[in-house]
């Protein structure tokens, strides 16, 4: 039996319908009809003699094989579109606007903005980090590219990876046992300091504010020094600090979604980066509190 063809354009169509789980969204961001990308995305499953999603009335969810495939789908798109350029010597050039957390941008991107930058010299860059609640509101102003953290199932834009909440204190210190507890977390409207306070408060924990910083590396040193608690994600937490659990008598805390945003009608460029990072950030993240 002959080996069937992976079509790019069938796969430009199946990879927009599994990052927005939406066949209306994915036929907007590719500028066709809903039934011209509902027959693509056909056409593949016929090829391939699987199917790829599983259709619901609220819901577009990936099969299994649709789980396999779209890895393989990102890296042949983007391979493709390299070789092309390569090969016409064209230069794409430009200007990328991206907002992103804290963390993320000190440790998570700048491995995948050096692989890229050597990939495309002439596209530059502009990153700004800090609390990204209120971000994708300035995508098309401020923002080419937002990526923000959601609870799980919300937010919208597309999935990057789940990312678990977890408790951090220093290890030479039982800060933990302190009454009231003394906490470290960042401004209103993060995400983060919601969760820990509304948890605390459930378990009718006595707390206070002991320290509150946009910056993450200040927030990481007080909670190093033993003068209190703070929160961290689980792929970026730091060596220095003690992940606390319920076995050290805190509440646990939720999950979170880690969200692509894409403006409207981006440029080359951004939409260069923005596959980029998709790719990149494909592998699973572990929980500490797990």
């Amino acid at each position: 039996m002959a080996t069937p063809d992976l079509d790019p354009d069938l796969l430009k169509a199946f990879v927009a319908v599994a990052d927005y789980r939406s066949f209306t969204r994915a036929a907007t961001m590719l500028h066709r009809t809903q039934s011209a990308v509902s027959m693509q995305v056909k056409r593949l499953e016929e090829r391939l003699g699987v199917a790829l999603f599983v259709r619901t009335k609220a819901h577009v969810d990936l099969t299994v094989s649709g789980e396999a495939l779209l890895g393989y789908a990102r890296r042949i798109l983007l391979l493709n579109q390299e070789a092309v350029d390569r090969l016409r010597g064209q230069k794409v050039e430009g200007l990328v606007r991206l907002g992103v957390m804290d963390d993320y941008g000190s440790q998570i991107l700048p491995p995948l903005l050096s692989n890229f930058a050597s990939n495309y010299p002439a596209i530059h860059v502009e990153m700004e980090t800090g609390l990204t609640a209120h971000m994708p509101q300035r995508l098309g102003e401020s923002f080419d590219l937002v990526i923000a953290m959601h609870p799980v199932g919300e937010g919208g834009g597309e999935f990057l990876r789940r990312e678990q909440a977890v408790w951090a204190t220093s290890p030479a210190e039982l800060i933990e046992q302190v009454d009231p507890l003394p906490v470290a977390l960042y401004p209103q409207g993060c995400l983060f300091r919601k969760w820990a306070t509304e948890a605390l408060d459930r378990q009718s924990r006595r707390w206070r504010l002991a320290f509150v910083s946009h910056s993450m590396a200040a927030v990481e040193s007080i909670a190093a020094q033993g003068l209190a608690v703070t929160v961290f994600k689980a792929s970026t937490f730091p060596k220095k600090l003690r992940a606390l659990t319920e076995r050290d008598q805190m509440p646990p805390l939720p999950a979170a979604d880690i969200c692509l945003h894409r403006a409207p009608n981006i440029s080359r460029p951004a939409s260069l980066l923005a596959d980029h990072i998709v790719l990149g950030m494909e592998q699973p993240v572990l929980s500490l509190a797990s």
